[in-house]
């Protein structure tokens, strides 16, 4: 069983175990367990497409729970997991900044939990010029926004542990 793919491992797996995979990529409880009746997948393009339709579905708290798991941009994760190991990659662009701490502070404020952007490849500038442009949507424009860029974020997640 050695020689199995993490993706044939996804399918093998124990309910929990499984699950306790899925929660690195995605912090939704809800959004695992459905991933997981899911199973079995045929190949990281199916599950990334179930994902995919999965997080579209997810009622509001379920996004929050998976929000809550997320630290503010800027700020590191700490923790020995793969989550935290690939937050930190994720925001390798983002330094610690005064600008940035302050926008993170407005947007919660605002819309009630942290700032979410997929911020792979993206600098420390980009990141604050989306927050400063996205502070001006309307609470249902900016869900839109978040559970779209989870969807990046998860997608990532996804490649990098069962790819």
């Amino acid at each position: 069983m050695s020689d199995d793919s993490p993706l044939d491992r996804l399918n093998a797996e124990e309910a929990a175990a499984a699950e306790h995979d899925l929660l690195a990529c995605c912090a939704s409880r809800r959004w695992a367990d459905e991933i997981l009746a899911r199973r079995p997948y045929h190949d990281l393009a199916q599950l990334r497409s179930v994902s995919e339709q999965v997080l579209r579905a997810l009622d509001w708290a379920d996004v929050e729970h998976a929000l809550a798991a997320h630290p503010r941009i800027g700020e590191r994760a700490t923790g020995p997991g793969p989550e935290a190991a690939w937050s930190r990659e994720e925001q390798a662009g983002a330094t610690p900044d005064e600008d940035l701490a302050a926008g993170n502070v407005v947007y919660e404020e605002r819309f009630g939990h942290v700032f979410l952007i997929c911020a792979t490849g993206l600098t420390g500038e980009e990141m604050l010029a989306a927050l400063r442009a996205r502070l001006g949507n309307d609470p249902a424009a900016e869900r839109d926004v978040v559970r779209e860029e989870l969807r990046k974020i998860v997608d990532l997640r996804l490649g990098k542990a069962f790819g």
